[in-house]
C-alpha cells in the first residue's frame, strides 16, 4: 500500500504546489510580491494553527530546544514562495516549476549521497546519474524556445 500511496501523495503535493504558484502569482500582481508571499504564509500559519491541536502528535514547545539551524525551514520556505511569486509571471508555471524541481532534485541527490542534515544516506549511482542527465535535457527542452 505504501509503495503506491506515498508516491501518489507526493504527486498530489506537487500538484498543490503548481496551483499555489499560479494562485500566489496572481495575488502578487494584485497586492505585490513580498505582500503576496506574506499573505500566503499568514493563511498557511492560520490553517496549521487550527490543525495542530486536532492532528498534531508532537510538542511545539520543544522548538525552543532544537539547534537553531533546524529553524531555517521557515526562511527557506518564505524564499521559495517569494521566488515562485516573482518568476511565474515572467516564465509561466511550467518553466518555473521545472527549474525549481531541477534545483530540488540536484541538491536532494547531494544531500542524500552525503547524508546531510541527518537524512538517510543514498549513494549517487548510475541510475541517479542518468536521471540527472535526463533532468538537464528536460530543462533545456523547456527553456530553449523561451
Amino acid at each position: 500500500m505504501g509503495k503506491i500511496l506515498l508516491p501518489l501523495l507526493a504527486v498530489l503535493g506537487g500538484m498543490a504546489v503548481s496551483i499555489q504558484s499560479a494562485v500566489n502569482s496572481r495575488l502578487g500582481k494584485t497586492v505585490g510580491t513580498i505582500e503576496a508571499s506574506f499573505v500566503s504564509f499568514v493563511i498557511g500559519t492560520i490553517a496549521l494553527a487550527i490543525l495542530m491541536p486536532i492532528l498534531g502528535k508532537g510538542n511545539v514547545l520543544l522548538t525552543f530546544g532544537v539547534p537553531k539551524w533546524q529553524l531555517a525551514g521557515g526562511l527557506l520556505g518564505a524564499f521559495y514562495v517569494f521566488i515562485l511569486v516573482t518568476l511565474v509571471p515572467q516564465l509561466g508555471v511550467t518553466a518555473t516549476m521545472v527549474a525549481v524541481m531541477a534545483g530540488q532534485i540536484l541538491l536532494s541527490a547531494v544531500i542524500d549521497h552525503f547524508g546531510w542534515f541527518g537524512s538517510r544516506q543514498v549513494s549517487f549511482g548510475l541510475d541517479r546519474s542518468i536521471g540527472t542527465i535526463l533532468l538537464m535535457a528536460a530543462i533545456y527542452m523547456f527553456f530553449r524556445n523561451s
